[in-house]
């Protein structure tokens, strides 16, 4: 992902992410912060999806649609930020493309765990992918900018 692919990141967000909008700074201070855990998902020269992950730190997921400064050092997880496809991008292999390159940043950087926020109807493919609901009192405090049906989630790597 690059700068120039910004417009097609808020393209696909503003239609996958109706409840949980970021605006366009968000996604650009993530880019910028970490390039390397910016990918936009394509098929056949059409933007379909992207991911947004970046290291962090365990069990303190950072506010929605809340710029982060910096990324903490040391770091102790890889969070996905966002992962997000368009409808017609479903069944292609590109969430599982993501997830892939997710675990593989996470390991070059000698991180042992993946972590994000499930919203929406998500939490199921998440657990297809090696992910576990998180109950912890202090993390579902901080869930309150995802609404109520946000689930933190861990997977060992």
């Amino acid at each position: 992902m690059t700068s120039e692919d910004l417009p097609e990141v808020v393209r696909v967000a503003a239609c996958v992410h109706l409840d949980y909008p970021e605006e366009e700074h968000v996604f650009a201070e993530r880019l910028a912060l970490f390039p390397d855990g910016c990918r936009l998902l394509v098929d056949r020269d059409e933007a379909l999806g992207y991911l947004i992950s970046h290291p962090w730190v365990r069990k303190a997921p950072p506010a929605l649609d809340t710029p982060l400064g910096e990324l903490p050092e040391p770091s102790d997880t890889y969070y996905i930020h966002d992962l997000a496809l368009a409808p017609q991008a479903r069944g292609k292999g590109l969430a599982i493309e993501a997830v892939t390159s997710a675990v593989t940043t996470a390991r070059a950087r000698g991180l042992a765990t993946l972590s994000l926020v499930a919203v929406g109807n998500s939490a199921e493919f998440w657990r297809t992918q090696g992910f576990d609901v998180v109950r912890d009192a202090q993390v579902e405090r901080s869930l309150a900018s995802y609404g109520g049906t946000a689930h933190y989630m861990e997977r060992a790597i």
